[in-house]
């Protein structure tokens, strides 16, 4: 008697999400010019002809990575906001919240490069106006409208300064220069 091997299910939207996030990875390296089907095959692990099975054209591609990771910014400014309205002592909330945001310098370097592509690129400013318009807009009705724009050009500073200069969050420096700006 033979034994027949059993093939492994496939998930769909597993294989979606996967070559969305490596989408993303490959535009925030290479830009959007170099981003081709076989570099998104290449860093997803998956053959070249599931990327064009679930998305036929590189455009569709680039709109399911940009999609991708719109939503995983939108995900985590709600946890933000939900952090950030119950938090007793917002400078000290907002100050961990970085802490947490910088301890996967990978995935904010992709986002950092993701914003400078955006400078570059009209079809990527979505996911740069999603952090640059809602982080304010979650802050605006506890600190005002300057407060709120004074703060997040802080933690994007602060942001890329650790992540350039590759070193720890000040915590209490910054969250002190928060408590400066909220006063």
């Amino acid at each position: 008697m033979t034994e027949r091997r059993t093939q492994r299910a496939r998930d769909p939207e597993a294989r979606r999400a996967a070559l969305a996030a490596a989408t993303m990875e490959v535009i925030a390296e290479a830009g959007v010019g170099r981003t081709t089907h076989r570099a998104v095959a290449a860093r997803s692990g998956l053959p070249l002809g599931a990327t064009t099975y679930y998305f036929p054209t590189l455009d569709d591609l680039i709109a399911a990575g940009l999609r991708h990771a719109t939503d995983q910014l939108r995900a985590d400014l709600d946890e933000w906001a939900r952090r950030l309205a119950a938090a007793p002592d917002l400078p000290a909330e907002l100050t961990e919240l970085t802490r947490e945001y910088l301890a996967d310098r990978r995935q904010v370097r992709i986002e950092y490069e993701l914003c400078m592509a955006a400078a570059r690129d009209a079809a990527l400013r979505p996911i740069a106006e999603v952090w640059m318009n809602e982080l304010p807009e979650i802050l605006e009705p506890t600190v005002g409208a300057e407060a709120a724009r004074d703060i997040c050009a802080l933690l994007d500073g602060i942001i890329l300064r650790a992540l350039v200069m590759e070193s720890d969050l000040d915590a209490p420096g910054l969250t002190a220069a928060l408590r400066r700006l909220i006063a």
